[in-house]
């Protein structure tokens, strides 16, 4: 969907009279934000070389929030505020343990800045506002349907996810707002089924909770990464079905093609213990040790019982580093 040529009707976008904070105010802060990546990029073929979406201005000095597969292994950023300032970007960090980045604004923006909220404190049921770069008329008066656990297939497991509906069509970097006028996450994807227990499935998206960022902040400023040593990656894309973890895709030359994973295997068992569902396989996985220890595994393959050994990555070392500025 382009930036440019849709709006929500008006029924459905947040009403200032209804609110205890200054709306107008809260979503200036919510930048439009295009990157370019190279065509050569380790994520060009999955995400494309030119990414639209959405920032939050969370400090006066420009330093911007958004989810990071929007700007990994970016060459180029710009940002646009709703008054049509346009100002150049530097990306500062991506953590894959979250999914959130930073980008530094390289002019002025002349857009206030959200404050960071407290997720935890929201609570199934609440009232947000699901803001996207253009004011009023790209924000979406959403509900929290629940908070749960997330895993993704591409080797990302958050404890407790926020989910919200209805679903905002371009979600990716917005600013989900409390009711207290601050952030309370960063939307990350469209989901299908966002329900809460006993209603019917509804389509919504999924929010990182702000709450990941402050423990990370001084490191992604500092090193552009957390301070911790990176979680093992193998480069295979899972799938949960009721029969367990499935491999549904693998990396060209990552570490489970190098051991010969093949697309359909079920995984069984990580270093000799059962698995349930996939984020309980990555859990095991991770706990094996840093990027670069070997990860036994036992695989279903048709009839047959497969044993293989993986020698995990640093997934950082498959991707372009940010350029100086």
């Amino acid at each position: 969907m382009s930036n440019e040529d849709w709006e929500f009707p008006a029924e459905l976008q947040p009403k200032p009279e209804s609110l205890h904070y200054d709306l107008d105010r809260a979503l200036s802060a919510v930048v439009a934000v295009r990157a370019e990546v190279p065509d050569d990029a380790f994520t060009a073929s999955i995400l494309g070389t030119e990414r639209d979406g959405n920032g939050v201005i969370i400090r006066e000095d420009g330093l911007i929030l958004t989810i990071g597969y929007l700007v990994t292994e970016a060459e180029t950023i710009w940002m646009t505020t709703v008054k049509g300032t346009v100002a150049k970007g530097h990306v500062l960090a991506y953590d894959q343990t979250t999914g959130l980045g930073l980008i530094q604004a390289l002019g002025r923006l002349g857009s206030p800045h959200l404050e960071i909220g407290n997720s935890a404190s929201a609570k199934v049921g609440d009232q947000a506002v699901f803001a996207g770069a253009g004011g009023r008329r790209r924000a979406l008066r959403c509900k929290i349907m629940s908070k749960r656990e997330f895993a993704g297939y591409w080797e990302y497991v958050l404890d407790e996810a926020i989910f919200t509906a209805p679903a905002h069509p371009h979600w990716g970097g917005a600013g989900v707002i409390g009711d207290d006028g601050r952030l309370l996450g960063i939307g990350s994807l469209l989901i299908q089924e966002v329900a809460s227990e006993g209603s019917s499935p509804v389509q919504g998206n999924m929010v990182v909770p702000i709450d990941l960022l402050p423990p990370i902040l001084d490191d992604l400023l500092r090193l552009g990464r957390p301070n911790r040593p990176p979680r093992p990656w193998l480069g295979m894309y899972t799938a949960d079905t009721n029969e367990g973890p499935v491999v549904a895709g693998l990396t060209r030359n990552g570490p489970a093609h190098r051991a010969r994973v093949q697309v359909g295997d079920r995984v069984v068992r990580v270093a000799g213990e059962s698995v349930g569902g996939l984020a309980d396989m990555l859990r095991k996985v991770w706990a094996l040790g840093p990027a670069g220890t070997d990860v036994p595994l036992t695989l279903a393959r048709s009839d047959a019982i497969v044993p293989v050994r993986v020698r995990s990555a640093n997934r950082d070392d498959f991707l372009k580093k940010p350029m100086l500025q």
